[in-house]
């Protein structure tokens, strides 16, 4: 499967110095740019890995693999969708504890100086221009690749379906986590009622409605301002971890949500 990496140089203050070295991917990858489905995929949180010049953030290579650094599976059900419903994908590609780009820039998550499990030793006391670089040179163009994308399919006036593609952790904090997937939602009502409807029909699944996660403004960021704030259909999708961390489960889920998003009433879709 080939991934387009289309990330563009972005303007970079000369104050600051560069986060990402020679050799090392850009800020996002775009899989299947002309898509012609009414969906788009994005996975905020598809990757772990951490830019060479940020060494390992103090954490260890169990941490650095784990829930806290990214969402497990998260990216490979979203290609394997991408796939499958010829849906254009944004991919992030830095670890959420680098910065995380579903997070408002005002929310103590945003560059997290505490996981689940301890300190973010390398995420305390940084600088201003060390923040900065972060939401500079992989925040804001993984963002801007989003409402680009967004931005053709408007002039296009190709009909839009927002997805947000995550996986949460089986137990957080102690507790055990019942749900097989939740939707997220807000302001959009309609896409979800639909999926929830579909989903509901497998009586083997536990389906969270807003469950385990609700759009929140103080800790979600995609979905409030390219979903809401253009008023077009969207959802975030929450998988559970454990069901799609090797690839058979993925490739399950993938064709357990393409058969059902085929199935959505094509006037969900905003032009």
């Amino acid at each position: 499967m080939s991934v387009l990496d289309t990330a563009a140089p972005m303007p970079v203050a000369t104050a600051l110095a560069p986060l990402l070295t020679a050799g090392e991917p850009p800020a996002f990858s775009v899989l299947r740019a002309e898509g012609g489905s009414a969906f788009v995929l994005v996975c905020d949180h598809a990757s772990a890995r951490i830019p060479r010049s940020l060494d390992s953030l103090g954490l260890s290579e169990g941490e650095r693999a784990s829930h806290i650094a990214w969402d497990i599976g998260a990216a490979a059900v979203a290609q394997a969708l991408s796939e499958r419903l010829d849906a254009s994908l944004i991919l992030q590609n830095y670890s959420r504890l680098v910065v995380d780009c579903n997070r408002p820039p005002h929310s103590p998550e945003f560059i997290a100086t505490q996981s689940e499990w301890g300190q973010v030793s390398g995420n305390l006391r940084l600088s201003a221009d060390q923040a900065a670089a972060r939401q500079t040179q992989i925040f804001k163009p993984y963002h801007a690749a989003i409402t680009t994308l967004l931005d053709q399919r408007v002039r296009a006036r190709q009909p839009t379906i927002l997805i947000a593609v995550h996986s949460f952790t089986p137990v957080y904090r102690g507790d055990s986590r019942p749900w097989h997937i939740g939707l997220m939602y807000r302001q959009d009502r309609g896409l979800a009622a639909e999926m929830l409807k579909r989903l509901g029909r497998d009586e083997r699944l536990t389906v969270g409605d807003n469950e385990p996660y609700a759009i929140d403004d103080d800790l979600d960021h995609t979905l409030p301002l390219h979903g809401e704030t253009r008023g077009i259909a969207h959802v975030g999708i929450e998988i559970r971890q454990d069901l799609i961390a090797d690839e058979a489960g993925q490739k399950n889920w993938a064709g357990r949500l393409a058969s059902l998003l085929k199935q959505l009433p094509a006037a969900l879709a905003t032009a």
